[in-house]
């Protein structure tokens, strides 16, 4: 579908920012429909952050156009941009109570006493926090403070809400727990939201679409699925989540025909262990096999991890613990197995250079 400024809210237009001689985004070109939730992702250095903070206000571009809703924004600052913003170490007014917290950007906007009580009360029961609006930030536990930032940077009911490693804080289950209530909100508010983060899991979880970044400049985009099941370089493959590549000959894998740089990769989960003798009978020959020695296992509650050596390879495998199944050990010989329909190619170079 082609996109168009009536669908779109926010769109970045041959954006380059400089700092020296050095590019921290690169002639960067994207668009966001209204009401989605767009994650950028992308290791350290890759230019994610600096995209949000142009988007922010808080930088100029070196070159290139930011719109918003139709219009330039490149030369407007931030506080005169309609915004929520949400910070990693959530940037709370430690001086202030939770209600006088989300109190000030309505009071900003000068709304009445009354009428800011009652969006106050409002909201802060919909975070679960109406026993807190008298308590200091400094009382609250991680995720409760977490809570509050998001309240405030939805209660001034901007149409774009931005979120700079909103979950990067929290521990593991109150990261898991945040997750599902930032999608809640998200559902509820329908606010087109910006999310930069490297966590991957986050990513999958939250994003109607994924922007992964390396160098400043856009790898692939597409949904969460399409971008975990059909990455396009080796670079999306191996850091949006984990990645087999299959170069070894034991593999018996033929190069795929559409460009001489693919490499087949295939998903840790997409892999099968069997014993050496398990092998099934298929005449159609879209069951594929390797011969390989256990190298590890782990045990991770759910899931065990095996790590299988497979001539020059080592392969990772993840399987669901189950009652009854074969447990392998270092040491024990296997067979590995995968339907061909499992395996992707992918560019075996990467598209910003050589690792």
């Amino acid at each position: 579908m082609t996109e168009t400024s009536d669908t779109l809210q926010v769109e970045f237009r041959n954006v380059t920012k400089l700092y020296g001689a050095v590019a921290a985004v690169k002639d960067l070109s994207l668009g966001v429909r209204r009401g989605e939730f767009l994650t950028i992702l992308g290791p350290s250095g890759s230019g994610k952050t600096t995209a949000l903070m142009l988007l922010a206000g808080f930088v100029a571009p070196s070159s290139g156009d930011i719109i918003i809703s139709g219009k330039s924004v490149a030369s407007v600052p931030s506080y005169h941009r309609d915004q929520g913003i949400v910070f990693q170490n959530y940037a709370l007014f430690p001086h202030l109570s939770v209600r006088r917290n989300l109190e000030f950007p309505l009071e900003m906007r000068g709304m009445e006493a009354s009428e800011r009580a009652t969006r106050v009360a409002r909201m802060l029961e919909r975070v679960h926090l109406k026993e807190f609006g008298d308590r200091m930030p400094s009382q609250l536990s991680g995720g409760q403070q977490q809570r509050v930032a998001l309240a405030r940077a939805l209660i001034a009911d901007s149409p774009i809400l931005l979120l700079d490693e909103p979950l990067g804080a929290l521990d593991r289950n109150l990261r898991e727990q945040m997750q599902g209530e930032i999608k809640s909100l998200h559902c509820e508010f329908s606010k087109t939201t910006i999310c930069v983060t490297h966590d991957q899991e986050e990513a999958l979880t939250l994003s109607d679409r994924i922007v992964v970044m390396r160098a400043g400049e856009i790898e692939q985009i597409d949904t969460p699925e399409a971008l975990y099941d059909r990455p396009t370089t080796r670079f999306v493959a191996s850091f949006l989540g984990e990645a087999n590549f299959l170069t070894d000959r034991e593999f018996k894998i033929e190069s795929d025909a559409r460009t001489s740089d693919a490499m087949p990769m295939i998903r840790p989960e997409r892999i099968r262990i069997i014993p050496p003798n398990g092998r099934l009978q298929d005449g159609t020959g879209e069951h594929q096999f390797a011969s390989g020695t256990i190298a590890s296992m782990i045990y991770a509650g759910p899931l065990r991890k095996y790590e299988v050596r497979v001539g020059s390879t080592v392969v990772i495998i993840r399987e669901h613990v189950a009652a009854g199944q074969q447990i392998f050990r270092p040491g024990d010989e296997v067979q590995l197995e995968w339907r061909r329909s499992d395996i992707r190619f992918v560019a075996s170079y990467n598209t910003r250079g050589s690792e």
